[in-house]
């Protein structure tokens, strides 16, 4: 299973980006994701958290103005609206198959198996 983030960039205050989670796991079916950020000084923030049946978790701090969704080609994406200043955060997506998703299921702040390497996000 690998995962590759994109998407990233700075932005203004205001804006919107779309991150993206490509996902190459040949012979699951059963997916499950999530997309943390991390601001540097401070821990890992799980942010969302996308089930395989389709539902969906935020933390606080996300709900209103991020959307986690996914594609048929099992691309996750998280959709940002409105950025501020304290958005700014390298974004890592994780994610589990099989059997894994059944553990800590709704949980933004889930421990998956697998992990990107974050996409940079600032915003000025």
């Amino acid at each position: 299973v690998q995962l590759v983030e994109s998407g990233g960039g700075s932005v203004q205050s205001g804006g919107s980006l779309r991150l993206t989670c490509a996902v190459t796991a040949r012979g699951y079916s059963t997916i499950c994701a999530g997309w943390f950020r991390q601001i540097p000084g401070h821990g890992r923030e799980g942010v969302a958290y996308l089930d395989y049946d389709g539902a969906t978790a935020y933390a606080d701090s996300a709900k209103g103005r991020f959307t986690i969704s996914k594609d048929n080609a099992k691309n996750v994406y998280l959709q940002i609206e409105n950025l501020q200043p304290e958005d700014t955060a390298l974004y890592t997506c994780g994610a589990d198959v099989g059997w894994f998703c059944s553990r800590s299921r709704y949980d933004v702040r889930k421990a998956y198996t697998y992990w990107g390497q974050g996409t940079q996000v600032t915003v000025s």
